[in-house]
């Protein structure tokens, strides 16, 4: 039989006045190998989920409407994984946004899922988030999304 560790001397820890040994932690597997590290560190893009690239493009895209709109800081932007379902409605939404109440600041909400299954790439995805994000803050602020991006709609 194949044992990990080679069989010594029998002794029995009660006869020597030792106490019983501790097992010993398997620093490497059956066949001699060590533990394997991480794929990718995790500054690399291929360790970052979906959900993390997203926030990230959504933030990047709030950011540079912040330097135009100053005004933008009270207003809490969301990222939520799909829309709530509506009955009679046959549309999915890319996003919403909801006006300042009584003491609930502003919101803008961008659905994750809808927009990464509109877009194919992550450049179409960066250019959808930041239509859907100028959008529901040009309904917010009463403006068209021209006038909050001038780049609005161009490639």
């Amino acid at each position: 039989m194949d044992t990990p560790v080679p069989p010594g001397p029998p002794h029995s820890p009660q006869s020597s006045g030792e106490p019983p040994a501790e097992p010993r932690v398997r620093r490497r597997d059956r066949h001699g190998r060590g533990m394997r590290g991480p794929v990718a560190p995790p500054q690399v893009p291929l360790s970052m989920s979906r959900a993390d690239t997203f926030r990230d493009l959504v933030l990047d895209s709030v950011e540079r409407l912040e330097r135009r709109w100053p005004q933008l800081q009270d207003v809490e932007f969301m990222i939520m994984e799909v829309p709530p379902p509506v009955t009679g409605d046959t549309t999915v939404p890319l996003g919403g946004s909801v006006p300042a109440a009584k003491r609930e600041p502003a919101r803008v909400v961008v659905y994750r899922r809808p927009v990464e299954i509109r877009s194919k790439t992550r450049d179409e995805r960066a250019l959808l988030v930041h239509e859907v994000v100028v959008e529901q803050v040009a309904e917010l602020l009463g403006l068209s999304p021209e006038s909050v991006d001038p780049r609005y709609g161009q490639d």
